[in-house]
């Protein structure tokens, strides 16, 4: 592949990796760990758990980044308020019958009267403080779409700040909107060079957050999965996943561990630390998924992935860039 094709497949790879996380993790959500091995045949993608997934298909993960997708396909500026608009009201519309809406997530999109940015924000600041609290994982699991809308640009700072501003729709605790930044710029930087800086990606995290950021991403490099308490909550998440990919020997930094097998360990890795395993494995899968690139992900996985609206692999395909459905 030349350089233009190695930097689609990446991007593809970025959403592909996220659905497959997704549904592979589906089955086992909020159990211990399911001590899987996953070795890249259809069996993997075996469907049920507690909501009865059909095999290959994506939860809410995947959902409610499609909506975010669709936006960037068809070039519009994820920092305008009419397409913060337009998300925030696929996302209400998505909810009034979806079986996995996360509880913060339902009680934001239920409260608004008008789907909208700004009403977002607002039921958004009203929940967390009557809680006292919005860490959750449910704006990190939704945020690989963004690191795709501004690709031509020569810096990551639209990117930084889009991710904080959709993830902000929902989830206003620092955490959380740090988590997103940290993430997708680590994506962006994944799909333009192969490669992640992991400071390049801290250094949009102001101090001194990104200090203990940095602590936090090291603690998980060394760690092991599943000891990082509740991984329904971003950090947590967000550690099981980077430990995911460290135990899997996938280093961010060097382009010659970015294999299939580093990716099917990753998303292994990322199931088998029990709890939240569909949104672990998703953010796992999408900066994995950059990392490796479309081409390495199994085809027997991909040919069952499916979900909401209706659309399969081909279509998450298009919809990143990658061609024709």
């Amino acid at each position: 592949m030349d350089v233009t094709e190695q930097r689609q497949s990446r991007a593809t790879g970025t959403i592909l990796g996220l659905a497959l996380g997704d549904a592979l993790g589906a089955p086992y959500e909020f159990h211990a760990s399911p001590g899987i091995t996953l070795r890249g045949d259809q069996a993997d993608m075996c469907g049920g758990g507690d909501l009865g997934w059909a095999p290959g298909e994506w939860t809410d993960d995947t959902s409610m980044a499609i909506p975010i997708l669709r936006e960037v396909a068809a070039g519009a500026d994820l920092l305008s308020p009419p397409t913060q608009n337009r998300i925030v009201a696929a996302w209400k519309q998505w909810a009034a019958d979806a079986p996995d809406v996360g509880i913060h997530t339902r009680q934001v999109l239920s409260g608004l009267a008008f789907p909208a940015m700004a009403e977002a924000r607002q039921q958004a600041q009203f929940i967390h403080e009557a809680y006292g609290k919005s860490g959750g994982n449910g704006s990190l699991m939704r945020t690989a779409p963004v690191a795709l809308a501004y690709l031509e640009d020569a810096t990551a700072e639209r990117t930084a700040q889009a991710a904080r501003a959709l993830s902000e729709l929902t989830h206003v605790e620092a955490d959380a909107s740090d988590a997103c930044v940290i993430w997708t710029v680590a994506i962006r930087d994944a799909v333009l060079r192969g490669s992640v800086d992991v400071g390049h990606a801290l250094s949009h995290v102001p101090e001194p957050r990104r200090t203990r950021w940095r602590t936090l991403l090291a603690d998980a490099h060394v760690g092991q999965p599943g000891n990082f308490g509740n991984n329904g909550w971003v950090v947590a998440a967000a550690q099981e996943a980077w430990c995911a990919l460290s135990r899997a020997g996938l280093d961010v930094a060097d382009p010659a561990t970015h294999t299939p097998k580093a990716f099917r360990q990753a998303s292994e890795n990322a199931i088998n630390a029990g709890g939240d395993t569909d949104t672990v494995a998703a953010i796992t899968g999408m900066l994995a998924g950059a990392l490796v690139g479309a081409r390495a992900m199994p085809e027997p996985w991909l040919k069952v992935l499916h979900g909401w609206p209706g659309i399969d692999a081909g279509e998450l395909v298009r919809l990143s860039g990658g061609g024709p459905a």
